[in-house]
């Protein structure tokens, strides 16, 4: 469960890290050849990263992947066990709601989040389902 858990963490970081760098468009960074140095020597070196690298030498845009991030149960369980002991994991847990996000087709919440700034602040809202 712990280690299921610290995966969970690391992996969002990767992704996230690696979404920033993908969004500085003028920059043209090649994502799979950033990968490729960090995982001999550096801080961050890993075997996920190992995976995240070969990801993207395979398919530099990831086409035809889904942003749907199954949870396998364990990070619940390890959520529910610190919530049980008062154990702060707040890097693990917004991982694993990271990945109920990703699972969301149609988020209730978000299209709320949204009309609630178009009451209070005329801010435009996107049409959609």
């Amino acid at each position: 469960m712990v280690h299921n858990g610290i995966e969970y963490g690391l992996m969002q970081a990767y992704a996230e890290g690696f979404e920033l760098m993908g969004r500085k468009k003028e920059f043209g960074l090649d994502l799979a050849a950033i990968a490729e140095p960090w995982r001999h020597g550096s801080v961050v070196r890993s075997w996920l990263l190992d995976l995240a690298a070969r990801a993207l030498a395979r398919n530099r845009d990831l086409a035809g992947i889904a942003p749907y991030v199954a949870d396998s149960g364990e990070g619940r369980w390890m959520a529910h066990e610190a919530v049980e002991l008062g154990c702060p994991l707040p890097v693990i847990t917004l991982a694993l709601q990271n990945r109920f996000r990703s699972q969301a087709k149609d988020a209730f919440g978000d299209k709320l989040l949204a009309a609630m700034r178009q009451q209070f602040g005329g801010h435009a809202v996107k049409r959609g389902s």
